[in-house]
């Protein structure tokens, strides 16, 4: 085994524990059956997050569970830290939740009734929103932007989508057009648009159905941006299914009954989600089914930024 698991095991007291790896794409995650419980084990991916911003985001999830969020509590080390390193990985400890993926890849959805649970995510998206505005993080507390600048500027978070190697000269022409027009609208409207701490990744994988109740998990992504970005995000693998309109309404609904939302820049935000995945799969290009999704990527952003541009006449 080269990942130092029962390195990290001994560190929480956990020697001999029972342990199996359950995701492996970006951090490697393991399932770990302690004395006390069931917990998620994560060796966090080398370089992708500083150690400011691991411990950030571990400070937020903790404020976020302690305002009534169910979302996973970080457990502390036996030596107290949140945090830990062994042989270059950084490595924490999650409470695990248990439920049910809202869904797993492209797989339909498959709920009784998805609209009264889309209602009940926007509801539980609002919450969240509110408890981090009523949070006030520690001093030295950095997460990523997702800003006009972390989306639109030199350097977008996930990349220069507009520089996707498999992008055909006029496709690369439409994303840059589209970069350009969205630029300028979000520096018409940003100002007046709710921004804050969100998630930013709150696809179907990340939200768990557990009976009545929703579990929000994985924050690796988290940082400050447009509260619509996030709520896109929640939507927008959702698109093809047949009841869509009726989930984007229940979503916004739940939303909307406990913190307001002006949905006319939705259409931005999901065609502004949807590029990031263009930027976001370069690296990943070479990976098992990789070109296959790259190219649903293409597609799927070229619909919605067209849809956006065409609106604006």
């Amino acid at each position: 085994m080269t990942d130092p698991v029962e390195k990290v095991l001994a560190l929480w007291g956990l020697s001999g524990a029972e342990c199996r790896l359950v995701a492996g794409r970006e951090n490697r995650v393991f399932r770990v059956v302690a004395p006390w419980g069931t917990a998620a084990l994560r060796l966090r991916r080398p370089g992708y997050r500083s150690d400011a911003e691991l411990r950030s985001e571990l400070d937020w999830m903790a404020a976020m569970r302690k305002a009534g969020l169910s979302v996973p509590q970080p457990i502390a080390s036996a030596s107290g830290a949140l945090l830990e390193q062994v042989e270059g990985f950084r490595v924490d400890l999650l409470q695990w939740l248990p439920g049910q993926p809202l869904r797993e890849g492209r797989a339909p959805l498959a709920l009784s009734d998805a609209p009264a649970v889309f209602a009940r995510l926007g509801a539980e998206m609002a919450r969240f929103h509110a408890a981090c505005d009523a949070w006030t993080p520690p001093e030295g507390f950095i997460r990523l932007r997702w800003d006009a600048e972390g989306l639109l500027g030199k350097a977008p978070i996930w990349g220069q989508f507009w520089d996707n190697p498999t992008l055909s000269a006029d496709q690369r022409a439409f994303f840059l057009r589209f970069r350009e027009k969205a630029a300028a609208e979000l520096a018409r409207i940003g100002g007046a648009l709710d921004l804050g701490l969100i998630h930013a990744d709150l696809v179907g994988e990340n939200v768990l159905l557990d009976g009545d109740r929703l579990h929000l998990i994985d924050f690796d992504d988290g940082g400050w941006g447009f509260r619509l970005f996030d709520i896109a995000t929640a939507l927008l693998k959702h698109r093809q299914e047949p009841d869509y309109p009726a989930l984007e309404a229940a979503l916004l609904a739940g939303y909307g009954q406990l913190r307001a939302v002006d949905a006319a820049p939705l259409p931005l935000f999901m065609a502004l989600r949807a590029v990031t995945y263009l930027g976001w799969i370069v690296p990943r290009l070479r990976e098992d089914g990789g070109t296959a999704r790259n190219a649903r990527f293409i597609a799927d952003a070229e619909v919605m930024c067209a849809r956006w541009l065409d609106a604006q006449g």
